[in-house]
């Protein structure tokens, strides 16, 4: 095992006194090539190219010496730290950290960002990456090969958002452009780079003075899960069965939409339930086929300072041009928008049902589409609490489907 392993973060500034020192004595050093051909880099030592992280960390562990391990911008910010530190490789590093390429950015932009998130784009997880830039105003994406500035566009289409691309920030190539992402699809860019994707600021959800790291989508007017849709959601008149707010909350309950994820509401009526699922994080596409239904949708939005997108459109032929939906809520369609939604794979899918005839009907359709279904009939009553009479009453078959492992 090495006797010792230090970390540098490299910006693109001189080297401070503590890194000199550690390199100097250094007799193995891992980078990029860009940091393999600092001057301060000992001719003597052995060099490692610092491609797959956990090979060079098996290196560094079979090594008898003194190793350093060069890294761009903070090292312990979604870094090489993690992989260093992991506990099959047994490594005690000290850290000499610079400033992380985030903070750069935002930097060279002008912006603070205690209010934004940060996610790192790679092959495997751009999707989810895209979604939290769909579901929040200022995003930082440290991108990768494949899954860049352009990629980002190309995914995001229909949704409008300023980029602003730092490519190689630190070095004498160091270039900063801001750009409309409809735009950014049609450079080539250069990496390394981190994209800023600002833009869509919601109503009042937004804290003047954040007290939290990153956007708080829970931060609007209201507190609390699934009221009334006729209060809170300016739903017109009595809400239909499909907007009971308990029916809402466990429908909530089962899909559990969370940051990554791109929830579709289809019949989204109100925007009751499309709010909901924005403020737990998750990226929202609400559709519905009456104009109205979208204007109230984004009023209840903007109401409650949260992002999400609306399609104007009669499902299931207006779905087939959304994006990879994660979870479905179905509000309006019966059998067909089931179907149609279960050949596009998301995880769970919830719909509801006024008859057993339908509710039937939908079960089968989840399970012929590869689903686990899950039949509950619900039943609220509400009282008058200055006499204990009744209300309202709403009885409801809630359908979830989960997808089970292995279905096609």
């Amino acid at each position: 095992m090495a006797d010792r392993v230090t970390v540098i973060g490299w910006d693109g500034s001189p080297l401070t006194a503590a890194a000199r020192s550690a390199l100097s004595a250094a007799t193995l050093v891992a980078g990029a090539a860009h940091h393999l051909a600092l001057p301060e880099v000992p001719p003597g030592a052995e060099r490692v190219r610092l491609g797959s992280v956990g090979l060079a960390a098996r290196r560094i562990a079979g090594h008898r010496g003194t190793a350093v391990v060069l890294a761009d911008g903070d090292p312990g910010f979604f870094g090489v730290v993690r992989t260093l530190r992991a506990p099959e490789h047994g490594l005690e590093v000290e850290v000499v950290p610079a400033v992380s390429s985030v903070a750069a950015a935002f930097a060279r932009a002008g912006m603070p960002w205690d209010d934004a998130r940060v996610v790192v784009a790679h092959q495997r997880t751009l999707r989810r990456a895209v979604n939290v830039c769909r579901a929040h105003p200022k995003v930082a994406v440290l991108t990768s090969p494949g899954a860049g500035p352009a990629e980002l566009a190309l995914l995001l289409d229909g949704v409008h958002r300023t980029f602003v691309v730092c490519e190689e920030l630190g070095t004498v190539r160091e270039q900063v452009s801001v750009l409309t992402s409809d735009k950014a699809a049609d450079h080539t860019w250069r990496d390394p780079n981190v994209v800023l994707v600002v833009g869509g600021a919601g109503g009042t959800g937004a804290s003047a003075a954040p007290w939290l790291m990153g956007h708080d989508p829970a931060a609007g007017t209201l507190r609390g899960w699934a009221g009334p849709a006729e209060e809170e959601y300016g739903s017109e008149g009595r809400p239909g069965v499909g907007q009971d707010p308990t029916l809402r909350a466990v429908q909530l309950a089962r899909l559990g939409p969370r940051p990554g994820d791109l929830v579709w509401d289809v019949g989204s009526a109100g925007g009751a339930f499309a709010v909901e699922a924005a403020r737990f994080g998750a990226a929202v596409i609400a559709v519905d086929a009456d104009p109205a239904a979208r204007a109230r949708t984004e009023a209840a939005a903007r109401r409650d300072g949260v992002l999400l997108q609306t399609v104007t459109g009669r499902a299931p032929h207006v779905l087939e041009s959304l994006p990879e939906p994660d979870v479905v809520r179905i509000g309006a369609g019966g059998v067909p928008v089931v179907t149609a939604c279960a050949d596009r794979r998301p995880e769970r899918i919830a719909a509801h049902a006024t008859t057993r005839d339908e509710a039937e009907a939908i079960g089968s359709a989840l399970a012929d589409g590869g689903y686990a279904v899950e039949t509950r009939l619900l039943q609220t009553v509400g009282l008058d609490p200055a006499d204990w009479t009744e209300r309202e009453r709403s009885v409801v078959f809630l359908l979830t489907g989960r997808r089970t492992t292995g279905a096609p």
